[in-house]
């Protein structure tokens, strides 16, 4: 069984963590993967404590085991409530988009919550391992969604050789391939978002994720770079139109209100062509629905025989 370090921190039995995506990270889709041995996580995103708190005790209702919750700092305008709403319900691990951290490592610390924030850069790494989190993700711009400008395969060996925490890997991951490359690079597993959208628990409209098993390896591009803060997502009219907003040099205020809503009218409502369908560019691999546990179960297989293999060539 493939099991490190990471899996007695979380209490999990393998190394898969769950991407924590707005509108898609519900409780129905993080419990299935607790329950399939992975750490599902809530993507509470912008929104509201009274509507985090519900997922929350949802997902306890569906699962014994733990969950997190993401808390997107960039974002969130009710970070502060969401915090206290952590504590409040005894979340046992928060994983937060950690721009400008403020006090919330330390109250979460306090609480005795297990902190572990999304990283793009060693120097923030370094710094959030100073302010005492237990262990870091470690996001290359192959992500879907907010990204930085590093790639996978440099970023996550040099922050595993700056921080003595446990590293996850994320961006560009789908398969057991994947794990085992990530555990090559020094990382204690990997996370994983677009992958767990084509999955029967996922509760986001069909539209959604048949637009990413019609992907290609060059479906996805990323716009939002004059506002600092890049999101990538599969080439539709809308991201289009943001790229030319964007290149006319329109005010910030109005790229805001242009993008203000289009994940959720591709997520929820299903629409894929004025929505943002956000992806990560593994959606190129991604070619069928299944249930997280058959997911979770043939990922792992797949690992361990890369790595049965690789014993036998190795000796």
């Amino acid at each position: 069984m493939i099991r490190t370090p990471l899996c007695d921190l979380l209490g999990i039995e393998y190394p898969i963590v769950q991407g924590g995506m707005a509108w898609v990270g519900t409780a129905e889709l993080a419990a299935a993967i607790s329950n399939a041995g992975g750490l599902g996580v809530i993507g509470g995103g912008n929104a509201p404590a009274k509507e985090v708190a519900e997922e929350i005790r949802l997902a306890k209702e569906l699962t014994d085991k733990p969950f997190g919750l993401n808390i997107p700092l960039a974002i969130s305008e009710h970070a502060d409530d969401i915090i206290a709403l952590c504590i409040e319900e005894r979340v046992k691990i928060v994983v937060i988009g950690a721009w400008r951290p403020g006090d919330h490592i330390a109250r979460l610390k306090e609480a005795g919550i297990v902190v572990m924030p999304v990283v793009a850069s060693v120097a923030l790494a370094k710094r959030l391992e100073r302010q005492g989190v237990d262990a870091l993700v470690a996001e290359g711009m192959e992500s879907g969604g907010h990204i930085g400008d590093v790639a996978t395969m440099p970023l996550v060996p040099q922050v595993v050789d700056a921080v003595d925490v446990p590293v996850v890997a994320a961006g560009g991951f789908a398969d057991g391939r994947g794990l085992v490359a990530a555990l090559a690079l020094g990382a204690q597993g990997i996370q994983m978002g677009t992958r767990f959208i084509c999955t029967t628990e996922c509760t986001v409209h069909e539209n959604y994720k048949q637009a990413i098993i019609k992907a290609k390896d060059r479906s996805t591009m990323t716009t939002g770079h004059s506002l600092g803060h890049p999101v990538r997502a599969l080439r539709n009219p809308m991201v289009h139109q943001f790229e030319e907003l964007e290149r006319r040099g329109v005010t910030e205020q109005e790229i805001i209100e242009f993008g203000t809503g289009k994940l959720r009218l591709a997520a929820i409502e299903g629409d894929v062509v004025n929505g943002s369908v956000m992806a990560g560019q593994i959606a190129g691999m991604v070619n069928d629905i299944v249930p997280v546990e058959d997911l979770i179960e043939r990922i792992v297989a797949e690992a361990e025989e890369i790595i049965g293999g690789l014993q036998g060539v190795v000796s």
